[in-house]
C-alpha cells in the first residue's frame, strides 16, 4: 500500500479526534450518517467539546475532508469503524451499527483494502460478525483474502483533557504482519504513546472489554461499601482517606455508572461467556449494584426530604465536563424524584432547553434541598454562589462528596 488513504466512520468521541489528529500525516476523510453532524462540523462545532473550533478549522483547511455522502469515500483504501455498540432492552449487544456500517462499507471494497474497527465487541465479533458482513458485497471479496481486517480498541475518556488520544498508549492487531505494519504505521503517528502489538485480534477485542469490566467491578465493591458504610452512619470518604494511605489500595470512587462505556461493556464480555457456557458471576454481579445505585442513593435522600421539598437539580449528564447524556445514570435518579412528584428545578451547564433553570436565574430561587449529581468544574468553582441558593435550614446532597470539607450545616453525601 504505497498510499494510505483513510476514511474515518462515524465522527463522535472517537472518531472526530482520531480524524483531526491524524490529518496532519494523511489524507483523511470523516463520514458521518448525520447531516446535521457534518453541516455543524464544516462550521467548526463539535458538540461533544472535544476537539476546539480552531484545531477543527485548521484541519478543514489541510488534509481532512468531512462528508456524509458515500460516493466522496470511494478512492480510500482503509476504512477505520468509530460508530457505538450499545446494549438493547435486555441488556445484550446491539450490533446494529457496527453491521450497517458494515454493509456501507462493503459496497465500497476493493481488493487490498483493510477495516479496521475501534468500537468495543466481544472477543470474536470482528472476524465471526463484521466480516461476515462485509463479505456481501457485490465483488464477492473475501476477509483475509481480497480485504484484511484490523483491530485497535479506542481509548477516548470524553472531558478528558490530560489523557487524550494523541498521548494515550494503542493496542492495535491485524489479521496479517502486513496489516499490522500498516497499523503500526498510522497509530505511530498518531499518538506519542507506546503501540502494543497484541497477539492477534481476538486478544484485542478481550483487552478492551475487560478494561472497563474490571473498573465497573471495582466501583461496584466500592458503591456495596458505601451502602455498609451508610448503615454505620459513617462516611465512605472517611474511610477511603484511610484505607488510601495503604501502598497497594486501589483508589476507587463511589457513585453513579453510565455512560456509553463502563455501564455497557461488561454485558458484552457476559453475554460472549454464557455462550461459551462460563457463568460471568462476578461480571454482572458489578453491574446489578452500579445500575441499582440511582434507586439507592434516591431512597437515601428521601428519607431526608420534606414532603413539600423545593429541589435543585445540579447536573444530568452521564459524566462530569461531557455534554452527552445516553446511559446517563444521573437521569435516572433525576427520575424517581418527577415519579414521586417532587417540586425539581433541573441545571446542567452544558444543557439547554425549556426544562432548564439558566444558572443565571438560579439566584431568583431559593431551595429546601440541593441534589449536586455530577459535579461539573463549573459547580466546583461555584460553591459559594450554590451555598447562597440553600434556605436557612436546607440540606445539600453532595452525590460525590465534593464539598464534603467545606463548612456546611446540613449535608449528606455517600
Amino acid at each position: 500500500m504505497s498510499e494510505k488513504k483513510i476514511a474515518i466512520m462515524g465522527l463522535g468521541y472517537v472518531g472526530l479526534p482520531l480524524a483531526v489528529n491524524l490529518s496532519p500525516h494523511f489524507e483523511i476523510k470523516g463520514f458521518d450518517i448525520s447531516k446535521k453532524r457534518v453541516i455543524d462540523l464544516k462550521k467548526g462545532i463539535d458538540e461533544t467539546l472535544e476537539i476546539t473550533e480552531s484545531r477543527l478549522k485548521k484541519a478543514l483547511k489541510k488534509n481532512l475532508q468531512i462528508t456524509h455522502n458515500l460516493d466522496d469515500i470511494t478512492d480510500c483504501n482503509i476504512f477505520i469503524a468509530t460508530v457505538p455498540t450499545p446494549i438493547d432492552e435486555n441488556k445484550n449487544p446491539d450490533f446494529k451499527p457496527l453491521l450497517d456500517v458494515c454493509k456501507k462499507i462493503s459496497k465500497l471494497l476493493k481488493k487490498g483494502d483493510i477495516i479496521v474497527f475501534e468500537s468495543t465487541v466481544y472477543p470474536g465479533a470482528t472476524e465471526e460478525i463484521c466480516a461476515k458482513e462485509l463479505e456481501k458485497n457485490k465483488g464477492s471479496l473475501k476477509s483475509g483474502v481480497d480485504f484484511f481486517l484490523g483491530y485497535s480498541p479506542e481509548r477516548v475518556n470524553p472531558g478528558d483533557k490530560k489523557r487524550t488520544i494523541d498521548k494515550i498508549n494503542k493496542v492495535i492487531s491485524g489479521q496479517n504482519k502486513k496489516v499490522e505494519a500498516i497499523l503500526y504505521d498510522i497509530y505511530s503517528k498518531l499518538t506519542k504513546g507506546e503501540i502494543f502489538l497484541a497477539k492477534n485480534i481476538k486478544v484485542a477485542e478481550a483487552s478492551k472489554v475487560i478494561e472497563n469490566a474490571q473498573r465497573d467491578i471495582n466501583i461496584a465493591f466500592i458503591n456495596e461499601v458505601a451502602k455498609i458504610c451508610s448503615n454505620l452512619n459513617i462516611s465512605v470518604y472517611d474511610v477511603l482517606d484511610a484505607s488510601n494511605t495503604k501502598w497497594n489500595f486501589l483508589r476507587f470512587l463511589p457513585g453513579l455508572v453510565g455512560g456509553h462505556c463502563i455501564g455497557v461493556d461488561p454485558y458484552y464480555l457476559s453475554y460472549k461467556a454464557k455462550e461459551l457456557k462460563v457463568n460471568p458471576e462476578v461480571i454482572l454481579s458489578g453491574r446489578r449494584t452500579n445500575d441499582n445505585m440511582p434507586e439507592f442513593i434516591f431512597k437515601q435522600i428521601q428519607k431526608r426530604l420534606k414532603k413539600k421539598a423545593k429541589i435543585l437539580f445540579l447536573g444530568i449528564t452521564f459524566k462530569e465536563d461531557v455534554p452527552d447524556l445516553r446511559n446517563s445514570k444521573a437521569v435516572e435518579l433525576l427520575s424517581f424524584f418527577q415519579q414521586f412528584k417532587f417540586n425539581v428545578s433541573i441545571n446542567d451547564p452544558f444543557i439547554i432547553d425549556n426544562t432548564h433553570i439558566k444558572y443565571k436565574d438560579l439566584m431568583q430561587h431559593s431551595f429546601d434541598a440541593i441534589i449536586l449529581t455530577v459535579p461539573h468544574t463549573f459547580y466546583k468553582v461555584k460553591f459559594l454562589h450554590i451555598k447562597k441558593l440553600l434556605k436557612k435550614d436546607g440540606i445539600l446532597f453532595d452525590i460525590k462528596g465534593i464539598y464534603r470539607n467545606k463548612k456546611i450545616k446540613n449535608y449528606w453525601s455517600l
